[in-house]
Parts: C-alpha cells; structure tokens; sequence
C-alpha cells in the first residue's frame, strides 16, 4: 500500500513553493481573460508580481458578501465561472446566500487526498451520510472516492433504522458524514442489537 496519495506529498518544500507561485499566476491570468467579475477586479493589477507569499497580500480580497451580490446581480455565479454553465455537472446553494458550481472531473474540490490520509484505498467501500442535496459534501466525498477508486453508498441524512441494516449487511471500510449523525446510527444499532463496527 502507497504511504502517500502523490509525489506532491513528498515534494522538496522550495520545489513547491515555486510551482504554487508560477500555477497561482497562471490562474489569475486565466480567471482575469475568461470573467467578467476577475477581469474587473484584477484591472490594474500586476499579476506576475504575485511570486512570494509577502506579495500574496497585495491581492484584493473578495468578501462572501460581495459575491452574494454580484450572484444576485448576474445569475447565477455572479460573472466569477470562467467556465459556462455547460462546464459544470451541478450548482449548489451553500451558506450565506451563495451559488457554487461542481465541476465534471474526478477530485473536483481535491478532497481525494484527505480520505487517502485518512485510509482509504481502491476498493474499498464508503457509507457516505453527507448530503447529496443544496450543500456539495456528498458530492465531495463521492467525487473523491472515484478518484481513489472506491464505491460509495449514498446514504445521505435519514432513515436511520435503514442505514443500520445497510450497514450491517455492506460492511463499509469507511462512515464519511457528520460525527453527530454516526452516533445517532450507533446508538440506533445498539437499540436494535446489530453489530455494525468491524
């Protein structure tokens, strides 16, 4: 078994730093081309002076609150996708009023990694209690796993006498949700005096 998700995890700190800085200038040339809401807040902006973490600072901020508006002002995504909204696969409403899309490739938000840290390895099937509806956590842990190689159940956040049996008769490698939502499935297992834990 792989100790790490890619070389990027072992990679010479220098060696990083340097690719983060020439990728971070890349994006903010592509994001000041291809959308009116970057195009208009880089303006002015030197973008290649951005090469060290002192010059990150120079960046002008956006506030969630400003993107609120300009979603609200030009639908859905404010002017900020550079995609169209053909690039995407969904649009979720998060917290704070605010539009968000996901994207079609595998690991769209890179959260493969984190489930790699945390165990997961091709193959192994996760009981995924996120949800799948308005916020993208189900989507994130579901796009992740395919990028790993792994099935996911769908359970999302109800049923709970349903995820019990699920889970007893699956046996998932891994739970992905809430730490309230497992408890609340545990103590529904006790209750009904089946054995879901390995």
């Amino acid at each position: 078994m792989d100790e790490y998700y890619d070389a990027l995890e072992t990679q010479d700190p220098a060696v990083r730093e340097e690719n983060l800085f020439a990728s971070l200038a890349a994006q903010l040339r592509h994001a000041k081309d291809h959308s009116k809401a970057y195009s208009a807040l880089l303006d002015g902006f030197d973008i290649e002076s951005v090469n060290d973490w002192s010059a990150l600072t120079r960046l002008p901020l956006t506030r969630k609150s400003e993107i609120a508006k300009s979603q609200a002002d030009l639908p859905p995504l404010g002017g900020y996708s550079t995609p169209a909204l053909a690039g995407f696969y969904n649009i979720f409403a998060s917290p704070g009023g605010i539009f968000e899309p996901g994207g079609m490739r595998d690991d769209y938000w890179n959260f493969a990694r984190c489930l790699y840290a945390a165990g997961i390895r091709q193959g192994d099937l996760i009981h995924n209690t996120f949800s799948y509806h308005f916020t993208p956590a189900g989507q994130m842990v579901e796009s992740a796993a395919r990028a790993i190689g792994c099935p996911v159940f769908p359970g999302g956040i109800a049923q709970t006498e349903l995820q019990v049996q699920v889970m007893a008769q699956l046996k998932p490698r891994a739970y992905c949700g809430t730490p309230s939502f497992l408890k609340v499935i545990l103590d529904k297992a006790a209750d009904m005096g089946i054995q879901i834990m390995a």
